[in-house]
């Protein structure tokens, strides 16, 4: 039967492959998550799907080579990342793809580690399948921003999470929580908690607020991040709700200097200690807190509050995503904060994010805004 191949069906299959990159957000550090898709392009039958797995392992080609048996052969594969061909232990994706006979491979992105670029294209055409390269590299780049920029940047993928009244103010907590979005927009937020790899937060904010920084969707309290919160000068209560959680779920404490018996007692309930010198330079430091979360394995933060955080990494220049939950109503001026007032797109612009959608969720409106990415 002769092939049916067509721009729309390949559009498709990548767009389901990115779907799969997604699934895997927040749980395949220090690995990318990636998607793969077989399908049968004489057919159109999608035959297999698969993600990379949590952990890192297996990789997303060998999950769906693994589902699809001996009906991959001869078979189009659609990857977002360019398959691994460097050596290890285990045999790479491209071998892997190479003996299951697949025909041809359309990959979104060449994979920026140096071990990889090009190696894995060049081993499938060696072997004579055919290989495009570029289908939905841009949105690719941005499911994969947080491996990129941790081989490029040598720091991971940051995003901010805002939720702020109509006109801009944001709840301070009182020892709690205080929400001014509805459940819609708080499930979401969740949602974003699943997809990172750490949540970062001031000790200004777990003074304030106490939170446990948890993913409490049904079923998604294993996707919890690693929570990390930022404290120069100062340590971690030992009575709060992270520390009293942190057997369970990991914590981070990033300081600037060692504090002794403080450490060891925080490091004694599970809390692990991660020491910064230039932490304790402010915002001149954070460059250097981010680079050292990258070489710990961590791709994608996302930062939680409270407003002296995400100022100060907006001015290190550091962000490249804000998602901002806004709710409908006007705040009352006590036990809120002035941060972004009405203007959420004069907020952001001097730090080079610009809006790319909003969209309802409930009685709230979720704004997105982005640092153009080459």
């Amino acid at each position: 039967m002769a092939a049916v191949v067509t721009a729309d069906f390949d559009a498709h299959m990548m767009a389901i492959a990115l779907a799969m990159a997604r699934r895997g957000l927040g749980s395949t550090a220090p690995n990318p998550s990636v998607g793969a898709v077989i399908a049968d392009t004489a057919t159109g039958e999608l035959i297999a799907r698969g993600w990379t797995q949590p952990g890192g392992r297996p990789h997303a080609e060998k999950e769906a080579l693994r589902r699809a048996e001996e009906r991959a052969r001869g078979k189009t594969m659609y990857v977002t990342l360019e398959p691994c061909a460097h050596t290890g232990r285990i045999p790479t994706c491209s071998d892997a793809i190479v003996a299951a006979g697949i025909a041809r491979v359309v990959c979104a992105l060449p994979d920026p580690n140096h071990v990889v670029a090009g190696h894995g294209f060049a081993q499938l055409r060696e072997a004579g399948i055919e290989v495009d390269v570029g289908l939905f590299g841009s949105r690719a780049r941005w499911v994969t921003l947080g491996h990129i920029f941790r081989q490029t940047a040598h720091r991971p993928f940051v995003q901010i999470k805002m939720a702020v009244s109509a006109d801009g103010r944001i709840a301070c907590g009182e020892g709690k929580p205080v929400w001014i979005t509805g459940p819609e927009a708080r499930a979401d937020g969740h949602l974003l908690r699943a997809e990172a790899d750490a949540i970062f937060v001031g000790g200004m904010t777990v003074r304030a607020d106490d939170p446990e920084l948890t993913c409490r969707l049904p079923g998604l309290l294993p996707r919890s991040p690693i929570r990390i919160v930022f404290s120069p000068k100062s340590g971690l209560s030992l009575d709060t709700k992270l520390v009293a959680s942190a057997a369970k779920v990991p914590v981070w404490l990033v300081s600037g200097v060692p504090s002794g018996k403080a450490d060891a007692e925080l490091s004694a309930r599970g809390v692990q200690i991660v020491h910064v010198p230039e932490a304790l330079m402010g915002i001149a430091g954070l460059p250097a807190v981010m680079t050292t979360l990258a070489a710990k394995g961590i791709t994608r933060v996302l930062i939680e509050g409270g407003p002296r955080t995400w100022a100060d990494c907006l001015a290190a220049g550091l962000v490249d995503e804000a998602v901002v939950y806004q709710s409908a109503l006007v705040g009352p001026v006590d036990g809120l904060a002035v941060v972004a007032g009405g203007d959420l797109a004069g907020y952001f612009r001097p730090f080079g994010l610009r809006p790319v959608f909003a969209a309802d969720l409930g009685a709230d409106t979720r704004h997105v805004f982005r640092r153009p990415i080459r």
